[in-house]
């Protein structure tokens, strides 16, 4: 119980958010819009070199789905390819989320998981 402890501590830390790439990110970003804790990534393509840094990615939310079937897309860019990373955009499949989004259930969309993000230190 003690180690579980200690392990969660770690996760929660700053350390933690310090050693997190742009793709991990993407995939909280994916999670935290489907409401999942379960999401399977496919083919993975990241670009922390670019500006702004970001990351893009096949998954699928259902279990057994092999890689090469996995055809829903999430694409993520950031503000800084290190903690804090400033969500700054995303788009699933074709439907894009950013601050400044003139559609406000989007704009909203992109509010709750930049929130969510935040209240992780990320």
């Amino acid at each position: 119980m003690r180690k579980i402890l200690v392990a969660l501590v770690l996760l929660a830390s700053p350390a933690a958010a310090q050693s997190m790439k742009v793709e991990d990110l993407c995939v909280k970003v994916a999670k935290h819009l489907l409401m999942t804790d379960t999401l399977h990534t496919g083919v993975v393509q990241s670009f922390p070199e670019l500006k702004p840094p970001g990351a893009r990615m096949t998954y699928s939310t259902r279990d057994g789905v092999e890689k090469k079937d996995m055809v829903d897309t999430i694409e993520c860019q950031f503000d800084s390819a290190k903690a804090p990373f400033g969500l700054k955009r995303f788009c699933l499949a074709s439907t894009c989320y950013s601050a400044g989004e003139k559609n406000e259930e989007n704009k909203r969309r992109f509010d709750e998981v930049r929130i969510l993000l935040e209240r992780e230190n990320l």
